[in-house]
């Protein structure tokens, strides 16, 4: 089985029900399996040792993770046009990895959520996209084939999946958004089934 790993941020819910949107399109590619996970919040100041796994959700992200990937698909929310201090953090611990060259040649594509529809969405997501290609990763997009990204009004983007929360306090992903996010987990999913087929 290629298993495509999607490592995500979120703290208010609407990155991680992306995450989840990419995992169904994940697991609906034959020969292929998702393993969600998350990663820790960076803080400047600890009061009391952190639990090594969060409390609900996903276990932590780990090297281990990335080594074991067939392909890799990150989410962060939006922070001023840019990714999210924890997965940069994470990422930004990659260097072993990526000195011996371990997520090279593998698939990878993007996903984010931002409060209003110009919140930075393309930036953030290729934000995420530069230390993937600097693993030498293949990036994957959403096409516009895609009939969803052609008349959505909310989230989505060539770049990757994407969600507008706007003031909602409980995400709520559109039928578009849900569409889209589900394409990434396919497309990344079937291109990594197809080069671990390649002789």
């Amino acid at each position: 089985m290629a298993e495509i790993l999607v490592v995500f941020y979120s703290r208010k819910g609407s990155t991680a029900e992306l995450a989840r949107q990419v995992c169904r399109g994940i697991e609906s590619v034959s020969g292929a399996t998702a393993r969600l996970r998350t990663v820790p919040p960076v803080v400047t100041a600890v009061d009391q040792p952190q639990p090594a796994v969060p409390s609900d959700g996903p276990p932590y992200a780990t090297h281990d993770d990335l080594r074991e990937c067939a392909g890799l698909i990150l989410g962060s929310p939006t922070r001023f046009g840019n990714m999210a201090a924890p997965l940069k953090h994470f990422l930004d611990g990659t260097s072993a990895l990526w000195a011996g060259g371990t997520l090279s040649n593998k698939p990878a594509g993007v996903f984010t959520s931002t409060q209003t529809m110009h919140g930075g969405q393309e930036t953030t997501l290729v934000s995420m996209m530069l230390p993937l290609l600097h693993h030498g990763m293949y990036i994957v997009g959403l096409p516009y084939t895609e009939a969803a990204l052609n008349h959505t009004r909310t989230g989505g983007s060539p770049y990757g999946a994407s969600h507008v929360a706007g003031g909602e306090t409980q995400p709520r992903l559109s039928d578009d958004e849900k569409t889209l996010a589900q394409l990434l987990g396919r497309r990344v999913a079937e291109v990594a089934v197809k080069l671990r087929a390649a002789p």
